[in-house]
């Protein structure tokens, strides 16, 4: 079994449910999640979020929170049937349901306040939650206000501002070209959704609401032009090279990050301080992000003018231009010959295409048959029980330390007893085990335990020692199962 390390995303992968709840996207996945959704911007909106009023000091009674739920319920009447609560359950009955479905998944929390139950939301959760409906609240962004805040926060790092400004411009430069690149991406796919819909009516309505209105950027036109903030931009980049240049400027922010996010490492200092520069410095691909977006932009307007020219034309009473058309020309005196129309009939056998001509291919030849020799098959063979043998898992493993512990509480790795190949493999595998479990990350020792059933693997020294088949750090293996109690007792 082969251990990985924590690649880029390994921290937030190992973060995330350490600051949440576990099953805190339980409600969000199931089939009444409109509802819940609903329901938690509701209560975010009234009783936990910034706009709400103030919060008594020990939360809110249970009958508060419950009453909000009731009134949301009488707003969604589309409710599934889940867990035991259908659309005839009484009101109140749902409602307390739901209360506690989102207390038991971490939602709300409850806590005792003499002999009543209050209810909070912890500031994780709420903080969470507020940025889900920022995200899902997100409108046409404005790149001058971006821009402007980027520069006011290097200019005060140039005065000497601490790297906290340094890192908030650095994180508005990132999200700023991180949303003109996805605008993009969202024009396409705003597009392909628009030639579902049926009717010419609710085409225009969407591409002019969900287009114009929440994908685009609001000061689009704007951004080409002198007056706009977004050509002060080498100034900016000016200001990051002077930054990262000026030893004086690069000490100062690094013994900043130093001691206030990493408490005296220097080395994670000295890498947040370079890629903040660097995210700076990525404000000059600006217009490579701008020129694949007017690419879009006007791949959307054309394919939305020839739909819209098409639905119109299509639109139009053709059976009545023909009827039209005939009785102008029953009541015409001039000679009917004299139309534009070729002589002849219009539609006839003549006229038609002719069939397809299917062209005869001919039968492949079929594949030669091999008939593998005896010693095809032996040598298979012996590959296969070679592979098997090199093989460990847990069950093998196991079969392993079992036999080298023979009842005793715990062995060394210089007492095991190695006289094949498996036996090979199964020591270079604890050797593993043994780094994982010092490693430090949750990650590896978590695989690492799903190896060792019914035993503990550690390490017991610095250095590497040799014996007659490999090199590695010794270790010891340790029983986890305890050993039964003595019988007997007092009576």
């Amino acid at each position: 079994m082969a251990f990985q390390p924590l690649g880029a995303g390994g921290a937030a992968a190992s973060l995330l449910f350490t600051r949440l709840p576990e099953r805190l996207f339980a409600p969000l996945a199931s089939p009444n999640k409109q509802i819940y959704w609903g329901i938690l911007c509701a209560l975010h909106d009234r009783r936990f979020g910034p706009d709400a009023p103030l919060p008594p000091s020990h939360g809110f009674t249970t009958r508060d929170i419950t009453q909000d739920i009731e009134a949301e319920l009488v707003i969604h009447d589309s409710w599934i049937d889940e867990d035991g609560a259908t659309p005839e359950t009484p009101l109140n009955i749902r409602a307390i349901t739901i209360f506690n479905r989102l207390h038991d998944c971490g939602w709300l929390r409850l806590d005792r306040h003499g002999v009543d139950k209050r209810v909070s939301m912890t500031p994780t959760v709420n903080q969470f939650l507020g940025q889900l409906i920022n995200f899902a609240e997100t409108g046409p962004i404005y790149v001058a206000g971006k821009v402007r805040s980027i520069e006011v926060n290097l200019k005060l790092v140039i005065e000497g501002a601490d790297g906290d400004s340094l890192s908030e411009a650095a994180d508005q430069a990132r999200n700023l070209l991180e949303h003109i690149r996805n605008t993009g991406t969202n024009v396409r796919d705003l597009m392909s959704a628009l030639g579902t819909e049926e009717t010419t009516t609710q085409y225009v309505r969407r591409f002019f609401s969900d287009f114009i209105e929440q994908v685009f950027i609001g000061d689009y036109k704007e951004l080409r032009t002198r007056e706009h903030p977004l050509s002060r931009r080498p100034q900016i980049l000016h200001w990051a090279e002077e930054l990262h240049g000026s030893e004086q400027s690069r000490e100062r922010l690094i013994t900043w990050y130093e001691t206030k996010r990493f408490q005296g490492d220097r080395a994670r200092a000295e890498r947040m301080f370079e890629r903040n520069v660097q995210k700076l410095r990525d404000i000059q691909r600006i217009d490579d992000y701008l020129e694949r977006l007017d690419d879009e932009i006007r791949r959307a307007n054309r394919r939305a003018l020839a739909y819209l020219d098409y639905r119109l034309r299509s639109l139009r009473p053709i059976d009545q231009v023909v009827d039209a058309a005939i009785v102008r020309v029953m009541d015409s005196d001039e000679d009917v010959h004299d139309t534009p129309f070729a002589p002849g009939d219009m539609v006839s056998p003549a006229n038609l295409a002719e069939p397809r001509r299917q062209e005869a291919r001919e039968k492949a030849s079929q594949l030669r048959e091999t008939i593998p020799t005896d010693e095809d098959i032996a040598r298979a063979k012996l590959r296969a029980l070679a592979r098997n043998v090199r093989m460990v898992n847990a069950p093998k493993l196991v079969e392993f330390v079992s036999r080298q512990l023979s009842g005793r509480p715990a062995v060394t790795s210089e007492e095991l007893q190695i006289s094949s190949i498996a036996d090979v493999r199964a020591y270079q595998t604890l050797l593993v085990l043994g780094a994982a479990m010092e490693s430090g990350s949750p990650y590896l020792q978590q695989q690492a335990s799903a190896m060792m059933r019914g035993f503990r693997v550690r390490r017991t020294g610095d250095k590497e020692v040799e014996n007659e088949w490999i090199t590695g750090i010794p270790f010891r293996i340790e029983s986890a199962r305890k050993p039964a109690a003595a019988k007997g007792g007092t009576t």
